[in-house]
């Protein structure tokens, strides 16, 4: 399982590299390995506002069907296009390509409620 430092964690397994005012959000390493091949994403669309630990989308892998929850509250400013054809890069490359949404956070003391790495590792097992 691949954590990385420079992130941040939500407990639902979504990783968030805040980049400025944005937050880059997408699925654990270990998340996807739990979910296996994935074959289908829905995601939700720009200028949506998600509110945090709500549902913002869905994932289908070969053994599942499981809903996605934003970490923060905020307004959807772009969506990872290249996951409705092409959903098994998540599985290839979690936090590089695998991206799903990024956020304009409505308040950045949000992201200071979530996990570090450490934290997750912790809580989900070690490298």
């Amino acid at each position: 399982m691949e954590v990385l430092d420079h992130l941040k964690y939500s407990e639902n397994h979504e990783w968030i590299r805040v980049e400025g005012k944005r937050a880059i959000i997408g699925m654990t390493d270990f998340a996807q390995e739990e979910l296996g091949t994935i074959v289908f994403v829905e995601l939700p669309q720009v200028g949506d506002h998600l509110k945090a630990g709500e549902p913002f989308g869905s994932m289908e892998s070969v053994k599942t069907v499981s809903e996605m929850y934003a970490p923060v509250s905020g307004k959807v400013v772009s969506v990872n296009t290249k996951l409705q054809d092409n959903p098994g890069v998540i599985n290839l490359s979690p936090y590089e390509h695998g991206w799903m949404i990024i956020l304009e956070p409505d308040q950045a003391a949000d992201l200071d409620q979530l996990w570090d790495a450490e934290r997750y590792r912790d809580t989900y097992g070690h490298e």
